[in-house]
């Protein structure tokens, strides 16, 4: 069986589930965020157990669901968590269920992550919109024999986080009060979170926010020619900047589980702002 066949199987399994369903928005949630699924409307949720070839995350707050609903007015498709690379998943599984949004009807997904902030006045508690990234890992899901039907052999990555989106996320912040920062997202592969000395050298690139997803999907999902935005939750402050402590996931999930509902209400104050956009 080839990837197309994988994905074209996984679409299959969610159009039976939910005949005529056409999502235009596709949303990824990161650790701690599954709270932000409760936004939906008219919701259909279907287990990754349920769709051939979609990997199950082995994180906890990842649930491993996909809703289908209404969101802002507009039909959307949530991926109720993802699997990571460092779990040991091929990156083909990795970025497997953002293409099966695309070939679903999504023509724009969102990716969210929780991240530690590089910057001292960005801390806990923050939402940061993304406005670039920086792959450090030496992975790339589209390394192999390229998928034509997809998309093209080499893909400008100039606008990787599209500009109009991030515009509606910001017009979107304004209009519920929301202090919404923005920056350049470091894709460090994890598991173990980074050393001091890592978090000055990422500094000196340019990083704002360091996490351990989303650039691969976002590359898969550019190769396809879909828009993408990003959204940090900003959980902690990087290694060696906080008063000590050590960096610890429960509490990434505790800091981003208290930040879903206004995450919530960005996105869905976003999506009726980009619904024309879809």
């Amino acid at each position: 069986m080839t990837e197309i066949d994988r994905i074209d199987a996984a679409v299959a399994a969610i159009q039976a589930a939910a005949p005529g369903f056409r999502p235009l928005l596709g949303i990824v949630l990161g650790s701690g965020l599954d709270a932000c699924a409760e936004a939906i409307t008219d919701p259909v949720d279907i287990s990754y157990a349920d769709i051939p070839g979609f990997p199950k995350p082995a994180v906890d707050s990842h649930a491993g669901r996909l809703r289908l609903g209404s969101l802002g007015g507009v039909p959307v498709a949530m991926l109720r968590g993802r699997a990571h690379a460092y779990e040991g998943h091929p990156m083909a599984d990795v970025v497997r269920p953002v293409r099966t949004l695309v070939r679903l009807g999504c023509n724009a997904v969102v990716l969210t992550n929780a991240a530690g902030s590089l910057r001292e006045e960005v801390g806990p508690g923050r939402l940061m919109a993304i406005a670039d990234h920086i792959n450090w890992s030496g992975q790339n899901p589209l390394t192999g024999p390229n998928l034509d039907a997809l998309g093209a052999r080499f893909i400008d990555m100039t606008t990787a986080y599209d500009p109009g989106l991030r515009g509606h996320l910001a017009a979107a912040a304004e209009g519920i009060g929301l202090d919404l920062a923005e920056g350049v997202y470091f894709w460090y592969p994890g598991p173990s979170f980074e050393t001091p000395a890592e978090i000055r050298a990422f500094r000196t690139l340019g990083a704002d926010a360091v996490g351990m997803s989303t650039v691969p999907e976002c590359i898969a999902l550019r190769h396809m020619g879909v828009k993408v935005a990003g959204i940090s939750t900003i959980t902690n402050l990087a290694a060696g900047m906080g008063a000590g402590a050590a960096l610890d996931h429960a509490d990434v999930m505790t800091t981003g589980a208290g930040m879903a509902m206004d995450l919530a209400r960005l996105l869905t104050a976003f999506a009726g702002i980009a619904a024309d956009d879809l």
